[in-house]
């Protein structure tokens, strides 16, 4: 209580409990891409793009098997030349499930800079999405024009 009897509410710092659906998405993506990697490195048996059946073209996504063969045969300028936008997509969603990782086992929770935090939340979540899917389009004209 406070000086005059009443009731002060305070603000106490709380450790945020990590959010396990992350880690959990995060690592089922990675295995899924791991998985499929595998059997491509070892019996040469990938997955058809349908868009590419369709028109012709490459969607942002072609070359990802491969890229991850390469990845596990240690060749990461073959990777990069597959699918580069998949190796950058593959390095930060590994850094970020093994940072959720660490924070679920009760490791320090790792934050961004407050600064760049605050940023990314007023951007919204939509527009991210948009930012990433125009990204991905881009990305897919640019490499069937060459």
């Amino acid at each position: 209580m406070g000086q005059n009897g009443r009731v002060v509410v305070t603000r106490v710092a709380a450790r945020a409990v990590p959010d396990r659906s992350r880690l959990l998405v995060g690592a089922g993506v990675l295995a899924a891409g791991l998985t499929l990697s595998a059997v491509y490195a070892t019996t040469g048996v990938g997955v058809p793009c349908p868009f590419l059946a369709l028109t012709g073209w490459s969607c942002p996504l072609c070359g990802g098997t491969r890229m991850g063969s390469a990845l596990l045969h240690g060749d990461l300028s073959a990777a990069f030349a597959f699918n580069p936008l998949a190796l950058i997509g593959v390095a930060v969603l590994t850094v970020l499930t093994a940072l959720w990782g660490v924070a679920a086992a009760g490791g320090p929770a790792i934050r961004p800079p407050r600064v760049l935090a605050d940023w990314a939340g007023r951007v919204g979540a939509t527009r991210w999405l948009v930012i990433g899917l125009v990204m991905a389009t881009a990305f897919a004209v640019l490499r069937n024009l060459r």
